[in-house]
């Protein structure tokens, strides 16, 4: 019989060592929690306007702390976005720039490793002897590969090596560290995620620590079960999902079961807070949320029901806003302002710099990033991006590139310049970008195309 830990209603979990004494903020290097959630849409939470699905936990990291409005993924798909998270570097440069696979020790398939000698924001961390733990989906190199997480400045891995594994909650096998451990398809492995997440910080409570939690929440199978799914049941107009061929299972409510992973992993935020709180790091704690790219129409899931991707246009995969902007919310009591929401442009490759800046680490000067701690702390002068630039080698090859005023170049069917089709759009002016304004802009549309040249180089792996 399959299992479903109680750990989001069980208390007892959480209680012991909660009289653990609190380090003062002079004492230690504030702990970082980087929370990413998978496919999950800018709309999808209530600081940006979700009003069926309920996320008061991730609302209120936005209400105790900043909420960015413009801050983009590292790509449109789950790899290279966790690739341009850790590495500082955005499409044009990243190591990894897609989904592809390569097969691990094991003999089953991975995605592409992450090359030895890039240096990550969990190398950075090290530098500052903090005690670094990477819990979830990984994505970037299975075993015997370069790629795994302990040669990439982790001390602790539990979840995911391979992201088509992550397609099921109830999985054959999770890996913890270099071991395989066996889980016969009986667990659900949000749950034992969450307990491992909340024991590395337990473990570590007396050290600085950085944990990157990124659970497969919400991305599909659309599998929920237990009292968060009674929350939503009879709530929605449904049409059941028969499943695919892709894979995906069947889904008889697939409203009700999207909201109710959403709010799960909600609840999984306040565990995490509440851990915090017990052992009285709350307050000496930057806890950061995020989704890894827009939301998917997998499993059953219809976007435009709950307006997944708010008022943008696309979606996991595409290059559209919907495909890129993500939601953001961070807090660091006492230092950042409660309840300030900024404009500031920022994006995944500008988390190592800011790391950085954070910690007074070295940082590798071929990066693209650029911090945004000045943002956050109200000190010094932010920089800014001269350009937002992605690339995307699947579906015939697109690339898009941003410039502070506005304006956007999307390119599609770059792979064959015969089939090549370009459009322009302000996102100022045009946020759903369903003007293509190239006729009335062709100047604008070639200042942008030539800037293009400058931000790549290429990548064998992922060309086009």
């Amino acid at each position: 019989m399959k299992k479903t830990c109680k750990i989001l209603f069980s208390a007892a979990l959480l209680s012991s060592g909660s009289m653990m004494a609190q380090t003062t903020t002079a004492e230690k290097s504030p702990n970082v929690i980087y929370i990413m959630a998978d496919d999950l849409g800018i709309g999808d939470l209530g600081c940006y306007g979700q009003r069926q699905i309920k996320t008061p936990n991730i609302d209120g990291i936005a209400q105790n702390g900043m909420k960015f409005m413009q801050h983009y993924s590292g790509s449109t798909v789950s790899a290279p976005s966790r690739c341009a998270l850790i590495t500082g570097k955005h499409m044009g440069h990243a190591a990894i720039r897609g989904n592809a696979k390569v097969a691990g020790s094991d003999g089953l398939l991975y995605e592409t490793p992450l090359p030895a000698g890039e240096v990550t924001v969990a190398d950075i961390f090290k530098t500052k002897n903090y005690v670094t733990g990477c819990v979830g989906k990984w994505g970037m190199g299975g075993p015997g590969t370069e790629g795994m997480p302990g040669k990439h400045g982790f001390d602790y891995f539990y979840g995911y090596l391979g992201q088509r594994f992550a397609h099921s909650y109830y999985p054959e096998f999770l890996h913890e560290n270099e071991q395989k451990i066996m889980l016969d398809g009986k667990y659900y492995s949000h749950d034992l995620m969450l307990e491992k997440a909340l024991n590395f910080i337990d473990e570590n409570a007396q050290k600085p620590f950085f944990l990157y939690f990124s659970p497969t929440i919400p991305h599909a199978d659309l599998d929920i079960m237990g009292e968060v799914m009674t929350e939503y049941e009879g709530e929605f107009c449904e049409t059941p999902f028969g499943g695919s061929k892709d894979g995906y299972k069947s889904q008889q409510t697939p409203r009700a079961a999207y909201a109710a992973m959403v709010t799960y992993l909600d609840k999984s935020v306040g565990l995490i807070i509440k851990e915090l709180k017990e052992k009285g790091l709350y307050d000496h704690t930057i806890i950061v949320f995020t989704s890894d790219n827009g939301v998917h129409s997998e499993g059953g899931h219809d976007p435009s029901y709950f307006d997944s991707n708010g008022p943008f246009r696309g979606q996991k995969r595409d290059l559209y806003e919907g495909g890129i902007r993500t939601p953001f919310v961070i807090q660091w009591p006492g230092v950042i302002p409660q309840g300030v929401v900024t404009n500031h442009i920022s994006a995944f490759w500008d988390f190592l710099p800011t790391i950085g800046e954070l910690v007074q680490a070295d940082i590798p000067q071929n990066i693209d990033g650029i911090s945004y701690l000045p943002t956050l702390t109200g000190k010094g002068i932010q920089k800014e991006h001269d350009c937002i630039y992605y690339e995307f080698f699947e579906f015939g090859g697109k690339q898009s590139i941003m410039t502070p005023d506005g304006w956007k170049l999307v390119r599609l069917e770059v792979s064959d310049p015969s089939k090549t089709y370009e459009e322009l759009y302000n996102i100022y002016t045009d946020p759903a970008e369903t003007a293509n304004v190239i006729k009335q802009y062709p100047d604008v549309a070639r200042k942008l195309k030539n800037m293009i040249g400058g931000q790549r180089v290429e990548n064998a792996r992922f060309h086009f």
